[in-house]
Order: structure tokens, then sequence, then C-alpha cells
């Protein structure tokens, strides 16, 4: 099998992001990013990021700078990381370079809409009771509004007051009034192959949600969630991964709230549990049969902002100190030691400096650290660390402060344990 090369754009989406953690080990897959935003989270964390910014899909230029950018990098697949994208790209498909892992543009049109959505498949499953302006009373209080077209939680509002809805309607003629669902949500993440045959349903409930996004789920079981999939696929298809949200009314009857033809950010849960969604839409895009292999163990995903850095010091050789440091009572500061790896992938040589009080090569090996290092220099008097440290294009991490001090005096870029953690 040889290997593809695959955009994600824009990458910098919490669905270009979970499609970088999908497919960044994959052997076949050479992983690149792109973006419209000049400053995006893609650029932090996709190793082949392209600094060339794309146009927005809206402007006159976009494909002719696309299909530029794909020829230049060879690229071979893409996947749209937002619904305007894959809205475009599919409509585009004929005209691009690479091809575009997505469900047809027909089910890219009707999922870009609310109102198109509920409106295809009002026949098919139980969908938002939708007002009218002039047909509103105070007894339908609180009603909910949502944005026709948007994502998340963009623009959406519970409101208790005709008033408030006028003021909504101000700013969005075309917010959807609909009735209000005080139950519970749950995103139910899906896998079509090309046959038109839905091979993965999986649901999971959104107990914790900012910004539209689902940071606290759990997996949840229910045969409805199977009945719904096939249902809504049957009448609007899709190919590869997409997912479907519901929520409850008070009787605990399923409301269907949107559809979408692509991953939700926190389909990682799904994915620790053995099921890679856009591993399995790019085989099926590459006409490939697949088997999926799941296992069957409840679990939680609970999501948290992540800090990434990009440092102007450039650095050649890293010095590291050992007690407090890379072990801290008793255990292996992992994130140091993933810091320590991510220096030896880009070929930095790693010293560590310490006064460790006993044998420090048996300490090593009993934390199996034993292979870690370039050069130990074991310091057994009070000679100050600085003295051992190569100045030039060289970093320093100590606890000490005292330690950091002496060196920073002398020239030397210094960072204590806690400036490596995420």
């Amino acid at each position: 099998m040889n290997i593809s090369n695959v955009l994600v754009f824009p990458c910098g989406t919490e669905c270009g992001l979970e499609i970088h953690k999908a497919l960044q080990y994959e052997k076949y897959v050479q992983l690149f990013g792109a973006s419209s935003e000049a400053n995006n989270a893609g650029a932090f964390v996709f190793e082949n990021y392209i600094k060339t910014t794309i146009p927005y899909v809206s402007h006159p230029d976009f494909i002719t700078q696309f299909n530029d950018l794909c020829i230049r990098h060879s690229i071979d697949y893409v996947f749209p990381a937002h619904d305007s994208a894959a809205l475009y790209l599919s409509e585009h498909q004929e005209t691009l370079k690479a091809e575009v892992v997505t469900s047809s543009y027909s089910t890219n049109f009707i999922c870009r809409s609310k109102l198109r959505t509920y409106e295809h498949l009002a026949k098919t499953v139980s969908v938002p009771l939708l007002y009218t302006p002039s047909a509103l009373r105070k007894s339908m209080l609180p009603l909910f509004l949502k944005p026709d077209i948007g994502q998340g939680s963009q623009g959406t509002a519970i409101a208790r007051d005709l008033e408030s809805i006028k003021h909504h309607l101000r700013q969005d003629p075309g917010i959807l009034i609909m009735e209000y669902l005080p139950g519970k949500e749950y995103t139910i993440d899906c896998f079509t192959d090309r046959h038109g045959n839905v091979r993965f349903v999986g649901g999971r409930e959104r107990r914790r949600i900012k910004s539209g996004i689902a940071v606290n789920s759990i997996r949840i079981k229910d045969e409805r969630f199977n009945e719904w999939a096939e249902k809504i696929n049957s009448t609007l298809p899709f190919r590869g991964g997409w997912f479907f949200q519901v929520k409850e009314k008070s009787s605990g009857q399923f409301v269907l709230m949107e559809a979408a033809p692509r991953m939700a950010g926190t389909s990682a849960l799904t994915r620790n549990r053995g099921v890679n969604l856009p591993l399995l839409s790019l085989y099926d895009a590459m006409n490939m049969e697949v088997s999926i292999l799941e296992n069957d163990v409840e679990n939680e995903i609970d999501r948290t902002f992540v800090n990434r850095f990009r440092l102007a010091t450039e650095f050649e050789t890293v010095y590291c100190d050992f007690d407090d440091c890379l072990v801290v009572r008793g255990k292996v500061n992992t994130d140091l030691l993933c810091f320590l790896y991510q220096c030896i992938n880009e070929g930095k040589k790693i010293v560590l400096l310490t006064r460790h009080a006993d044998n420090i090569n048996n300490s090593l090996a009993h934390y199996r650290l034993s292979e870690l290092f370039d050069q130990i220099i074991h310091i057994q008097d009070g000679t100050p660390k600085s003295e051992y440290i190569e100045k030039s294009r060289s970093i320093f991490i100590d606890d000490s402060h005292r330690e950091r001090v002496d060196a920073a005096q002398k020239g030397i870029s210094v960072y204590s344990p806690c400036t490596i953690y995420n």
C-alpha cells in the first residue's frame, strides 16, 4: 500500500484537530494541515503545516490557489474540517486536484441548513416544532432560538419572553424559533461505507457543554440510536464519518437537533474504543473494504484547554536536572519526558546534569531511563551547575530557583519544569 498525502482543511477547528489525532501516527498517511486563518491551532500541532494562507471558500480565487497547493504538495485526499468547507469542496469536486473525503454535495447542502434538514427528515424522524413570529404567544414560552446556518451553540439562546425573541430577530431575521427541549442531549457518531451501509453507530451523552462543544461525555447504549441512524441514512445518504444530535422532550422522546457529514470533535470518545472514524473514512474513499473492531467498554471523556508553546529560542542541547525535576515524588515526570523525546526526535542533544545523592546509574535503571541521555554529568561538590553548561544554543531545566538564577546571570536560557507542562 502506497503512502497517501492527506490534507486537513481548515486544520485548526475542533474537527480538524481530532482528524490530526486520529491519523498522525498512521504509517500509510502523510498528514498536512492548511487554513484560511493565519492564526490557528493547527499551526501548532501539524508537523507538515502549510504556512501559505488559503483564501476563504467564498473568495473567487479559492479553487485556483487551493489546487496550486494540492499540486505543490502532491495531495491525494482532503478532509474538510468545517461545514462550509465540506459544502464548497463537495460542490466543486470535479475541478479539484485531490479527492474530498465527505458525503455528496446534496447531503452537504441539506445538512448545512437546519431548516432544510428538518424539512427533509420530517417524515423520517421527529424534528422540532417551529414557530413563525406572528404565531407566538406567551403560553408557548420558553422557546429556543437557533441560527439556520451555524455550528456549535453560536447564536443560540433560550427565550423566556417575547421581547427577547424580537431582539434576536432584529439581529438575525432568519433565526429559527423552535420548541424548547429540556431533556438530555446526545451525539451519535456514525460511519457509512461507500455501499450505503451504516457500519457503526455509537451514542454519547453531552453532559457538559461549552461553546457548543461537549467537553464531558460518556458512552450511552440505546437501540433508538441505531434505528435513527438507519432511518436518517436511508433518506439522507451519507458516506464516511458523520453524526447526528438529538435532544429529549420531557417525555423522553428524541427530537433531532442536527446532522452533519463530518466527524465531531468529541468523537475522540469513539476513537478511544478503537473506532477510528477518519481512518475508516479515508480507507472507504480509497474504495477499500473495512472491518470495525470496537472495544465494548464504558468510557468517559473530559476535555479542557491544552496549552502549546512556540519559543523563539534556538537550541541544540538540553541540560536537565534529575531530582524533583525529571523524577518527582518517586514518579517519572511524563510531561517533561515527552518534551525530552520531542527534542530527541529533532536531533537535539540531551544531557543529565544532577547532584543526585545516590548512584545515578542505578537510579536511572530503576526508573527505566538509562538510555535517555547523550551525556551524564554527576556533580558531587558545590560547583554551580552553570559551570558545566555550554552557553551557546543550550537550555537548562531545573527545579532549583537558585541554580536557574545563577545560570541566567551567565546568559543561559533557563526553565523550571512547570514551563514545560502543557
